[in-house]
């Protein structure tokens, strides 16, 4: 779950809710509810999204695609029973210094932060309803594949293995034209 964007939408919520029409009246004089972070997370699970085959050296996954902010914001809070062939390929708006948390989330993950080039950089652990972000230590991650937990390790996928798609590599699939 990428949190930058929950910080970076908070003044734009604000903004949009301190524009809006009022509705208050001459007898009213209680002050309007702060938006909180609670207010514009999601309550429940995410249908499954569209999923894309990628493929990490021999190895194959069905990833659903979190494109939009919204599925991004979703990611995978609330699935239980994350089974080894689940995974879910984030495609970020821009390269940044990926940072994933698991607030709602009730099963510990395996997240590959992927440079823009669809090279794995770092792969962490991210544990189970922790809300302390895990930050990458580079500021050039464009993608983040999150697994069942431990999912790396037993298909021997390490820091360093290319991503492709049956359209070429992650940035051919996704960056061209944007």
């Amino acid at each position: 779950m990428n949190f930058k964007f929950l910080f970076a939408l908070l003044p734009a919520l604000a903004l949009f809710i301190g524009c809006g029409k009022s509705t208050t009246t001459a007898t009213t004089t209680a002050p309007a509810a702060a938006l909180s972070l609670e207010d514009i997370l999601p309550k429940h699970a995410q249908p499954k999204l569209t999923t894309m085959k990628i493929y990490l050296g021999a190895e194959t996954l069905d990833a659903e695609l979190a494109l939009s902010q919204q599925e991004e914001m979703t990611g995978m809070m609330y699935r239980t029973n994350i089974l080894e062939t689940d995974a879910m390929l984030f495609v970020l708006p821009y390269t940044q210094q990926a940072n994933f948390w698991m607030k709602n989330c009730p099963e510990s993950i395996s997240a590959a932060y992927i440079n823009p080039d669809g090279v794995i950089q770092e792969i962490h652990h991210l544990e189970q309803n922790d809300t302390n972000g895990v930050a990458a230590a580079t500021d050039n991650i464009r993608f983040v594949l999150e697994t069942r937990e431990g999912w790396f390790t037993r298909h021997h996928i390490a820091p360093g293995t290319v991503i492709r798609t049956d359209k070429g590599s992650l940035a051919d699939t996704f960056l061209r034209g944007r």
